[in-house]
């Protein structure tokens, strides 16, 4: 059985605070408030890829010190909007 969308979002949402290095702690939550719930169901299945990733890798993508793959350039360059946009 396919997940509701609002239970993904929620499930996503959670796994976007409880990260494993306190700077993604503090960046992902408020991306993820703002845009998960907005997302299809592919962007999401993506963000949930994301999160599967190494923090240490995700912060250096998301900060710029090193490009992202493929998959997520898109992904990590609105979560670089987000955070210009709502500085921590």
């Amino acid at each position: 059985m396919a997940e509701l969308h609002e239970h993904k979002v929620k499930r996503l949402h959670m796994r976007s605070m409880r990260r494993g290095i306190k700077e993604m702690d503090l960046i992902l939550p408020s991306y993820a408030a703002t845009r998960l719930a907005t997302m299809d169901d592919a962007a999401l299945s993506l963000y949930d890829d994301m999160l599967s990733e190494n923090d240490h890798d995700l912060y250096q993508w998301v900060t710029g010190q090193t490009p992202a793959p493929e998959p997520f350039t898109a992904l990590i360059a609105d979560i670089q909007t987000h955070l210009a946009a709502n500085p921590l």
